[in-house]
């Protein structure tokens, strides 16, 4: 099974190839309201920032409300941003990823999480960096389905087009354009 580390290489891999199709797209797109989970592809977009930012700070200690609250602002920041600023935070929030996996030398330590949604549980943070990469990949397929909604296809973001394209090893490659999931 891919380590925790791979799968949020994935992740990062698979949200930047639909920034880049989006980014191929008219402008107007991104902004389009539709009929969907999101009423924007920004939205939709902005959601996945927002948590993924959201889940880094849990990672590196902050308790879960006090994340919750701290990072609420950051999504409706996050979705007045243009494609290619969104993209830049979304790189740079990877390279923050990039320096915890770094520094944390056991992904399958537990911790107590406290999710106010529900209930406290011990937890591994290679769970939390699935659930990072499961949030992601549902939402992905949203932000697919819109744009197909729209007339435009997507792109292809599949974990096994990461691994045929080299995998960890080759993040900054992109799918063929207009290829849908």
């Amino acid at each position: 099974m891919p380590s925790a580390v791979t799968m949020y290489q994935y992740h990062a891999w698979a949200n930047q190839t639909l920034l880049n199709r989006i980014s191929e797209l008219p402008s107007e797109v991104y902004t389009q309201e539709v009929k969907s989970i999101f009423p924007t592809v920004a939205k939709g977009m902005a959601h996945i920032y927002a948590v993924d930012y959201t889940w880094l700070e849990i990672l590196n200690g902050v308790p879960m409300p006090e994340a919750l609250i701290t990072c609420r602002p950051l999504e409706e920041e996050a979705e007045q941003l243009s494609i290619q600023e969104l993209s830049e935070r979304f790189r740079l929030l990877s390279e923050r990823y990039e320096a915890f996996f770094r520094k944390e030398t056991d992904l399958e330590r537990t911790v107590l999480l406290d999710n106010p949604y529900v209930t406290v549980r011990e937890t591994s943070l290679a769970e939390m960096v699935l659930q990072v990469v499961n949030h992601a990949t549902y939402h992905r397929g949203n932000v697919s389905a819109m744009l197909r909604q729209m007339g435009h296809a997507s792109t292809m973001t599949e974990y096994a087009l990461f691994w045929y394209m080299g995998g960890a090893q080759d993040t900054g490659r992109a799918a063929p354009a207009g290829r849908a999931q």
